[in-house]
């Protein structure tokens, strides 16, 4: 009989077309009237939008945010929202303008209204993620979790294909290492699967029609299930790599993820074929680990480290960083291990095949 602990998390989501008009009303209900906004200029038509909606309750706006939240980027934030006496932060982006967002409210108490314009699942997590030295460290606490999230599907459409797959597979992560955490339940293994076969199903269509709303709403819908149970339950060894890689050698963060992600799985797969059965049947796949390596190289994402600007001689560093302190895995993580997968994942070679149980 299965015992377990659920804890959801008390967020508000504004989910459809057009829904970034509402942003000013979502401001009032927090009972805010100084805004600062975090944008950028890859964002800037879709923060333009949102200024223009928000009108004078937006007293600020910052739009420096980095991957990785870098410590000295918050500081610079942190001096325009104390100038400007800001009681909430709206930001419009992807993970490292939600990084920023989060790393604010948790220093001066301010609400945060966030506005997705990719899949990173970042916005419905009470988990905040920094860099200072070359090392990027986590923690989590309720004061993190954003109050209200306004997905909008047009903020996603005009994202490039080779991003969207990329942030896709980042979300699907998420999804992949709920399944076998260590405190998973019954409810985020439904949430996770789901978003497995919606992203599993999504990320084919992007190149077909690059502006399909539908689709498009789709995997918007998949990215926020993964969001969901990153927020529930604890990751493993594929999110602590990635940590490892963007955090101490500047990887692009879900490029990153999106290479790393079928190694790990690979890896897994022994300590938890169940779940790996119950993945690939979701994606439609003879194999949940190549499944997810062909899902990407069908789609044109990248498949090696080398293609991201790691040096080979690097590898060693990323295994011992990997391996210092023991965390929630389903397979025991050595050096020895670690290394082997990275120096697949270097070279992008698609992952052995695990034979999928008879009967």
């Amino acid at each position: 009989m299965r015992s377990f602990v659920y804890t959801a998390q008390p967020a508000r989501v504004l989910f459809g077309v057009g829904t970034a008009a509402k942003v000013a009303d979502e401001v009032r209900r927090l009972g805010a009237s100084r805004a600062l906004l975090l944008g950028g200029d890859h964002v800037r038509p879709q923060a333009d939008l949102v200024a223009r909606a928000l009108g004078s309750l937006q007293v600020a706006r910052f739009d420096g945010a980095r991957m990785h939240t870098p410590v000295d980027v918050t500081e610079q934030a942190l001096r325009i929202a104390g100038e400007y006496d800001v009681d909430v932060v709206v930001a419009v982006g992807g993970g490292s303008t939600t990084g920023l967002a989060k790393a604010l409210a948790v220093r001066t108490g301010a609400d945060q209204v966030i506005l997705p314009t990719t899949y990173a699942g970042s916005e419905v997590t009470p988990v905040l993620g920094e860099t200072a030295d070359g090392v990027k460290t986590t923690r989590s606490s309720p004061d993190i979790l954003p109050e209200t999230v306004v997905y909008d599907v047009e903020f996603t459409a005009s994202m490039p294909v080779p991003m969207a797959v990329t942030s896709a597979i980042n979300a699907l992560a998420h999804a992949v290492e709920a399944l076998y955490a260590e405190h998973t339940n019954p409810i985020v293994d439904t949430l996770a699967l789901e978003a497995v076969a919606g992203i599993g199903r999504g990320v084919p269509a992007l190149g077909a029609d690059g502006v399909d709303l539908e689709g498009r709403s789709d995997l918007l819908l998949a990215a926020w299930l993964a969001g969901t149970c990153l927020a529930s339950v604890g990751m493993g060894l594929h999110h602590k790599l990635c940590h490892v890689l963007g955090g101490s050698f500047d990887l692009p963060h879900a490029s990153t993820h999106t290479v790393m992600l079928p190694h790990v799985m690979a890896y897994n797969a022994p300590s938890v074929p169940d779940v790996m059965e119950r993945i690939a049947t979701a994606l439609d796949a003879e194999d949940a680990a190549t499944g997810v390596y062909d899902l990407v190289a069908a789609a044109g994402g990248p498949v090696a480290l080398a293609d991201l600007g790691l040096r080979e001689a690097d590898l060693d560093d990323v295994a011992r960083l990997a391996t210092e302190r023991a965390y929630p895995n389903p397979r025991e993580v050595t050096r020895v291990g670690v290394r082997r997968l990275l120096g697949e994942a270097f070279e992008g070679r698609r992952p052995d095949r695990v034979a999928r149980p008879v009967g």
